[in-house]
């Protein structure tokens, strides 16, 4: 059975993300040498070995940009822009935006349980009726809930067969539509194939489970999925700069990191066919929304984290249900994943967590037992030193692990939070 840090490894690959370049090469043209390290933002004293963790990582793996946030019982502590970068056209800092990928997840789910406990839905909705599914290619798609998209036990299985969120082509072709396809082709796309197992019975984990989880967000609350998340889930805790991407580098935004990715792909984003950087035009972002689509700064995904410390923009009933074991899927490691997020039951309560990787970005967002909650975002995840980025995760808890003193500061008013 996998451990916690071989399924981030797998989260983070190529593979699991559905994703293949079609060329392959080096993800950085400028040399180490050229580079200069900067760092913006604020930390309380006493938290060195974040700022000294970053540093050997990102240089090691020529990571040009990131951004941490840490927070220690509801009080952001930490919040900084590292630059490893010759390239002066842009800083980040801790309100600068980057691509999340499935750190998107959380904030989905988020938003199913509003909707759940505001009476608006229901858990065991069968989906396929609620959404109008055909259920003619697999009878038992009739069979899937809420829940099983939540916990990823809908039946598809993307180690079985690909990832519908990246098959645009073969999307567009068996439906004889031009490229882009919308979310609706790929929902139509995947209903004339039969599920991979019986809903309920295996984990397996599924972006396209998520992207019906934000159609059924839409249909219930009667808003677009983005408005609801904001106005409904963020709002409520100041969180105001979090928005969808955009695939297009042309469609970037001001404030938005560039990502660096080796290799490059045929656009799916128009039909041009024109060979892009991987990170721009390979694969739809827009489509993504629900499970991989939201730009965040890590100061904002890290007041994110505290909807789940206690009561507010969910009930403490529900923050217990979106962490509590499924019926099937807990593995031998004794982590599952609940409703959105990653659990680990430890000694004095649970740690839970979610990773993000998409060409050109590499995510993780840790909530621990102990009252500290971290985000770090970079805008890359692979290059030529062939180090795993996955890395990052116990390397912070070790950092958090050296803090002898914690301070008792609060950034987040410094951020509008």
């Amino acid at each position: 059975m996998l451990t916690r840090r071989d399924t981030f490894r797998l989260l983070t690959g190529a593979a699991a993300a559905g994703f293949a370049a079609t060329k392959t090469g080096p993800a950085i043209a400028e040399t180490s040498a050229a580079r200069v390290w900067r760092v913006t933002g604020q930390a309380a004293s006493g938290l060195a070995s974040f700022d000294s963790t970053l540093k050997s990582f990102m240089q090691a793996r020529t990571i040009p940009h990131a951004s941490l946030a840490v927070v220690r019982k509801g009080k952001l502590v930490l919040a900084r822009g590292y630059n490893w970068t010759a390239d002066t056209s842009f800083h980040a800092g801790p309100t600068s935006l980057f691509r999340v990928a499935s750190v998107s997840k959380p904030v989905t789910a988020t938003a199913v349980m509003k909707l759940v406990q505001d009476g608006k839905l229901s858990l065991t909705a069968r989906v396929a009726p609620l959404l109008g599914l055909s259920t003619t290619a697999d009878a038992r798609l009739g069979n899937v809930t809420v829940l099983h998209l939540l916990q990823h036990l809908g039946g598809w299985d993307r180690s079985v067969s690909p990832d519908p969120m990246f098959q645009d082509r073969a999307v567009a072709k068996l439906l004889g539509v031009p490229l882009p396809v919308s979310q609706a082709h790929v929902m139509d796309y995947t209903s004339r194939l039969p599920l991979d197992l019986a809903p309920g019975t295996k984990y397996a984990y599924s972006n396209y489970g998520y992207l019906l989880l934000g159609k059924i967000i839409e249909k219930v609350s009667g808003m677009s999925y983005a408005a609801y998340v904001q106005q409904k889930v963020l709002a409520p805790v100041k969180i105001k700069r979090m928005v969808l991407g955009r695939s297009a580098k042309a469609l970037r935004r001001p404030t938005e990191a560039p990502y660096f990715a080796a290799g490059t792909g045929t656009t799916v984003i128009d039909t041009s066919g024109t060979v892009v950087p991987a990170a721009y035009g390979s694969f739809n972002i827009e489509n993504m929304a629900a499970h991989g689509g939201w730009l965040s700064s890590a100061v904002d995904l890290a007041k994110f984290t505290t909807i789940s410390d206690a009561a507010g923009v969910l009930t403490s009933a529900s923050i217990t249900k979106m962490f509590a074991k499924p019926s099937i899927g807990v593995n031998s490691e004794g982590w599952y994943y609940g409703m959105g997020w990653m659990v680990r039951p430890v000694t004095g309560g649970l740690n839970t967590w979610h990773n993000g990787s998409l060409p050109g970005t590499s995510t993780l967002m840790v909530r621990r037992f102990d009252g500290l909650s971290w985000v770090v975002l970079f805008d890359q995840r692979e290059d030529p030193s062939g180090l795993n980025y996955g890395d990052i995760d116990g390397l912070l808890h070790k950092a958090a692990n050296a803090v002898k003193t914690w301070p008792t500061t609060n950034l987040f008013p410094t951020y509008a939070l």
